[in-house]
Protein backbone atom coordinates (compact mmCIF):
# COMPACT_ATOMS: atom_id res chain seq x y z
CA UNK A 1 0.00 0.00 0.00
CA UNK A 2 1.51 3.52 -1.08
CA UNK A 3 1.99 5.76 1.25
CA UNK A 4 0.13 9.32 1.95
CA UNK A 5 3.32 10.71 0.29
CA UNK A 6 3.87 8.73 -2.73
CA UNK A 7 0.22 9.21 -3.57
CA UNK A 8 1.02 12.79 -3.28
CA UNK A 9 3.75 12.61 -5.56
CA UNK A 10 1.61 10.81 -7.94
CA UNK A 11 -1.31 13.30 -7.75
CA UNK A 12 1.29 16.14 -8.26
CA UNK A 13 2.75 14.83 -11.02
CA UNK A 14 -0.59 13.15 -13.20
CA UNK A 15 -2.02 17.00 -12.01
CA UNK A 16 1.06 18.80 -13.78
CA UNK A 17 0.82 16.48 -17.26
CA UNK A 18 -3.01 16.86 -17.51
CA UNK A 19 -3.49 20.57 -16.85
CA UNK A 20 0.40 21.06 -19.48
CA UNK A 21 1.98 23.43 -16.18
CA UNK A 22 5.38 22.99 -15.35
CA UNK A 23 6.21 22.42 -11.18
CA UNK A 24 8.65 22.55 -8.72
CA UNK A 25 10.82 19.08 -8.58
CA UNK A 26 9.32 16.50 -5.66
CA UNK A 27 12.61 16.93 -4.00
CA UNK A 28 11.97 20.45 -3.61
CA UNK A 29 8.31 21.01 -3.60
CA UNK A 30 7.07 17.40 -1.45
CA UNK A 31 9.90 15.01 -0.50
CA UNK A 32 13.55 16.38 -0.12
CA UNK A 33 15.22 12.68 0.77
CA UNK A 34 13.01 10.81 -2.23
CA UNK A 35 14.68 7.60 -2.78
CA UNK A 36 14.90 5.28 -5.40
CA UNK A 37 12.85 3.53 -4.08
CA UNK A 38 10.10 6.07 -3.12
CA UNK A 39 10.40 7.22 -7.12
CA UNK A 40 9.44 3.65 -8.50
CA UNK A 41 6.98 3.55 -6.07
CA UNK A 42 5.49 6.90 -7.27
CA UNK A 43 6.22 6.23 -10.83
CA UNK A 44 4.06 2.46 -10.44
CA UNK A 45 1.59 4.37 -9.04
CA UNK A 46 0.85 6.93 -11.84
CA UNK A 47 1.32 4.07 -14.16
CA UNK A 48 -1.39 2.50 -12.49
CA UNK A 49 -3.81 5.29 -12.73
CA UNK A 50 -3.57 5.78 -16.46
CA UNK A 51 -3.78 2.26 -17.06
CA UNK A 52 -7.60 2.36 -14.82
CA UNK A 53 -8.41 5.60 -17.11
CA UNK A 54 -8.13 2.85 -20.12
CA UNK A 55 -4.77 3.65 -21.39
CA UNK A 56 -2.63 1.11 -23.11
CA UNK A 57 1.04 0.56 -22.15
CA UNK A 58 3.05 0.19 -25.60
CA UNK A 59 6.04 -0.67 -23.79
CA UNK A 60 8.62 0.29 -21.52
CA UNK A 61 11.58 2.97 -22.19
CA UNK A 62 15.02 3.12 -21.36
CA UNK A 63 17.02 6.71 -19.72
CA UNK A 64 19.97 7.38 -18.72
CA UNK A 65 21.62 5.03 -21.54
CA UNK A 66 25.27 6.81 -21.52
CA UNK A 67 28.21 6.29 -19.22
CA UNK A 68 28.45 9.83 -19.43
CA UNK A 69 24.91 10.42 -17.70
CA UNK A 70 25.60 8.26 -15.15
CA UNK A 71 28.80 10.73 -14.34
CA UNK A 72 26.89 13.44 -14.56
CA UNK A 73 23.93 11.86 -11.95
CA UNK A 74 26.25 9.91 -10.29
CA UNK A 75 24.48 6.58 -10.86
CA UNK A 76 25.42 3.19 -11.62
CA UNK A 77 22.33 1.83 -14.24
CA UNK A 78 19.95 3.37 -16.62
CA UNK A 79 16.15 4.34 -15.38
CA UNK A 80 13.55 2.85 -17.38
CA UNK A 81 9.38 4.41 -17.56
CA UNK A 82 6.52 3.66 -19.32
CA UNK A 83 5.16 4.98 -22.91
CA UNK A 84 1.48 4.54 -23.20
CA UNK A 85 -0.83 4.31 -26.56
CA UNK A 86 -1.93 8.02 -26.42
CA UNK A 87 1.48 8.99 -26.70
CA UNK A 88 2.10 7.75 -30.07
CA UNK A 89 2.15 9.97 -33.22
CA UNK A 90 1.98 8.45 -36.74
CA UNK A 91 5.52 8.75 -38.44
CA UNK A 92 4.97 12.38 -40.38
CA UNK A 93 2.22 13.11 -38.92
CA UNK A 94 1.79 16.69 -36.08
CA UNK A 95 2.67 17.00 -32.96
CA UNK A 96 0.78 19.61 -31.22
CA UNK A 97 2.46 21.75 -29.21
CA UNK A 98 0.12 23.24 -27.03
CA UNK A 99 -0.59 19.23 -25.69
CA UNK A 100 3.04 19.66 -24.11
CA UNK A 101 5.20 22.11 -21.68
CA UNK A 102 8.87 22.38 -23.13
CA UNK A 103 9.14 19.55 -25.31
CA UNK A 104 12.62 17.91 -26.18
CA UNK A 105 13.19 15.30 -28.91
CA UNK A 106 16.04 12.85 -29.12
CA UNK A 107 16.77 9.73 -31.98
CA UNK A 108 16.43 6.48 -30.66
CA UNK A 109 16.09 2.42 -31.77
CA UNK A 110 13.38 0.70 -30.76
CA UNK A 111 12.87 -3.00 -30.40
CA UNK A 112 9.34 -5.05 -30.93
CA UNK A 113 9.84 -8.27 -28.70
CA UNK A 114 9.14 -11.56 -30.20
CA UNK A 115 9.37 -13.84 -27.17
CA UNK A 116 9.20 -12.81 -23.40
CA UNK A 117 12.51 -11.74 -21.80
CA UNK A 118 13.09 -12.74 -18.23
CA UNK A 119 16.09 -12.08 -15.48
CA UNK A 120 18.02 -12.00 -13.94
CA UNK A 121 21.26 -12.46 -16.19
CA UNK A 122 20.09 -11.57 -19.31
CA UNK A 123 22.74 -10.63 -21.88
CA UNK A 124 22.82 -8.33 -24.75
CA UNK A 125 22.81 -11.59 -27.04
CA UNK A 126 19.96 -13.01 -25.68
CA UNK A 127 18.00 -10.18 -25.95
CA UNK A 128 18.40 -9.94 -29.93
CA UNK A 129 17.39 -13.09 -30.52
CA UNK A 130 13.98 -12.55 -28.49
CA UNK A 131 13.99 -9.26 -30.79
CA UNK A 132 11.34 -9.83 -33.56
CA UNK A 133 12.28 -6.22 -35.54
CA UNK A 134 14.19 -3.46 -34.34
CA UNK A 135 12.58 0.37 -35.91
CA UNK A 136 13.60 3.78 -35.85
CA UNK A 137 12.02 6.04 -33.46
CA UNK A 138 12.21 9.39 -32.22
CA UNK A 139 11.07 10.44 -28.34
CA UNK A 140 9.96 13.61 -27.43
CA UNK A 141 10.63 13.93 -23.64
CA UNK A 142 8.69 16.47 -21.52
CA UNK A 143 9.57 17.05 -18.09
CA UNK A 144 7.24 18.17 -15.79
CA UNK A 145 9.52 20.27 -14.02
CA UNK A 146 10.23 23.63 -14.14
CA UNK A 147 13.77 24.42 -16.97
CA UNK A 148 14.40 20.19 -16.89
CA UNK A 149 15.43 21.00 -13.39
CA UNK A 150 15.49 17.37 -11.66
CA UNK A 151 17.32 15.04 -9.92
CA UNK A 152 17.64 10.96 -10.46
CA UNK A 153 14.53 10.73 -8.19
CA UNK A 154 12.81 13.71 -9.10
CA UNK A 155 12.57 12.14 -13.20
CA UNK A 156 12.20 8.15 -12.53
CA UNK A 157 8.86 9.43 -10.44
CA UNK A 158 7.80 11.68 -13.52
CA UNK A 159 7.92 8.39 -15.83
CA UNK A 160 11.36 9.07 -16.91
CA UNK A 161 9.57 12.61 -18.80
CA UNK A 162 8.01 10.30 -21.40
CA UNK A 163 5.47 12.11 -23.37
CA UNK A 164 5.25 11.31 -27.40
CA UNK A 165 6.97 8.43 -29.34
CA UNK A 166 7.60 8.86 -33.72
CA UNK A 167 7.73 5.30 -34.70
CA UNK A 168 9.24 4.36 -38.28
CA UNK A 169 7.82 2.62 -40.57
CA UNK A 170 11.44 0.33 -41.75
CA UNK A 171 11.21 -2.83 -39.45
CA UNK A 172 14.83 -4.75 -40.02
CA UNK A 173 15.78 -8.11 -38.42
CA UNK A 174 18.08 -7.22 -35.27
CA UNK A 175 20.51 -10.13 -36.87
CA UNK A 176 20.48 -7.57 -39.83
CA UNK A 177 22.55 -4.79 -38.64
CA UNK A 178 25.68 -4.25 -36.16
CA UNK A 179 23.10 -1.69 -34.46
CA UNK A 180 26.14 -0.23 -32.48
CA UNK A 181 27.42 1.01 -35.82
CA UNK A 182 24.00 2.12 -36.89
CA UNK A 183 24.56 5.91 -37.20
CA UNK A 184 22.06 8.52 -36.27
CA UNK A 185 21.41 12.15 -37.38
CA UNK A 186 19.06 14.18 -36.06
CA UNK A 187 17.40 17.30 -38.24
CA UNK A 188 15.40 20.45 -37.50
CA UNK A 189 14.28 22.45 -40.25
CA UNK A 190 17.00 20.42 -42.33
CA UNK A 191 19.91 21.10 -40.47
CA UNK A 192 21.98 18.71 -39.34
CA UNK A 193 21.73 19.38 -35.35
CA UNK A 194 22.63 16.08 -33.55
CA UNK A 195 24.12 12.48 -34.57
CA UNK A 196 25.55 9.53 -33.13
CA UNK A 197 25.61 6.10 -33.13
CA UNK A 198 23.82 2.71 -31.50
CA UNK A 199 26.67 2.40 -29.37
CA UNK A 200 26.28 5.67 -27.73
CA UNK A 201 23.93 3.30 -25.56
CA UNK A 202 25.67 1.15 -23.38
CA UNK A 203 27.94 0.28 -26.32
CA UNK A 204 24.80 -1.58 -27.99
CA UNK A 205 21.35 -0.82 -27.57
CA UNK A 206 20.59 -4.35 -26.58
CA UNK A 207 22.65 -4.06 -23.70
CA UNK A 208 20.01 -1.57 -22.22
CA UNK A 209 16.94 -3.78 -22.75
CA UNK A 210 19.27 -6.47 -21.15
CA UNK A 211 19.59 -4.03 -18.43
CA UNK A 212 15.75 -3.66 -18.07
CA UNK A 213 15.08 -7.08 -18.37
CA UNK A 214 17.07 -7.60 -15.39
CA UNK A 215 15.89 -4.48 -13.41
CA UNK A 216 12.38 -5.67 -13.73
CA UNK A 217 13.23 -9.01 -12.23
CA UNK A 218 14.03 -7.91 -9.23
CA UNK A 219 10.27 -6.80 -9.00
CA UNK A 220 9.08 -10.51 -10.37
CA UNK A 221 8.53 -8.61 -13.29
CA UNK A 222 9.42 -9.53 -17.30
CA UNK A 223 9.65 -8.01 -20.81
CA UNK A 224 6.71 -9.00 -22.65
CA UNK A 225 6.17 -10.47 -26.16
CA UNK A 226 4.60 -7.81 -28.34
CA UNK A 227 6.27 -4.75 -26.25
CA UNK A 228 7.71 -1.94 -28.22
CA UNK A 229 10.74 -0.67 -26.27
CA UNK A 230 12.72 2.65 -26.61
CA UNK A 231 16.20 1.66 -25.78
CA UNK A 232 17.76 4.79 -24.95
CA UNK A 233 18.93 8.55 -26.81
CA UNK A 234 21.62 7.94 -29.64
CA UNK A 235 21.74 11.70 -30.06
CA UNK A 236 21.08 14.68 -27.18
CA UNK A 237 17.81 16.28 -26.82
CA UNK A 238 16.53 19.25 -29.05
CA UNK A 239 14.80 22.01 -27.33
CA UNK A 240 11.14 22.36 -29.97
CA UNK A 241 9.28 24.83 -30.97
CA UNK A 242 6.17 25.62 -33.03
CA UNK A 243 6.87 25.04 -36.65
CA UNK A 244 10.09 23.16 -36.56
CA UNK A 245 9.89 20.05 -38.89
CA UNK A 246 12.19 16.96 -37.58
CA UNK A 247 13.65 14.37 -38.98
CA UNK A 248 16.02 11.26 -38.17
CA UNK A 249 17.72 9.31 -40.51
CA UNK A 250 19.24 5.81 -39.49
CA UNK A 251 21.70 4.07 -41.29
CA UNK A 252 19.73 0.76 -43.16
CA UNK A 253 16.14 1.91 -40.78
CA UNK A 254 15.09 4.58 -42.73
CA UNK A 255 13.68 8.21 -41.66
CA UNK A 256 11.02 9.27 -39.22
CA UNK A 257 9.61 12.45 -39.35
CA UNK A 258 6.91 14.95 -37.76
CA UNK A 259 6.07 18.76 -37.75
CA UNK A 260 5.58 20.55 -34.16
CA UNK A 261 2.16 22.13 -34.94
CA UNK A 262 0.75 24.99 -32.75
Amino acid sequence: MASEIIKKIADYLVAAEVEKREVLKVTKALKPDLTVDEAYQAQELLVQRKLDEGQRIVGPKMGLTSKAKWDQMGVSEPIYGYVFDYMLIDNGGVLPFSDLIHPKVEAEIAFLIGEDIEGPGVTGAQVLAKTEYVLPALEIIDSRYENFNFTLTDVIADNTSASRVVLGNTLKKPSDFNLELVGSTLSINGKIKELGAGAAVLGHPANAIAVLANMLSSKGEKIKKGEVILSGAITSAVLLKTGDFVSAKFDGLGEVTFSVGI
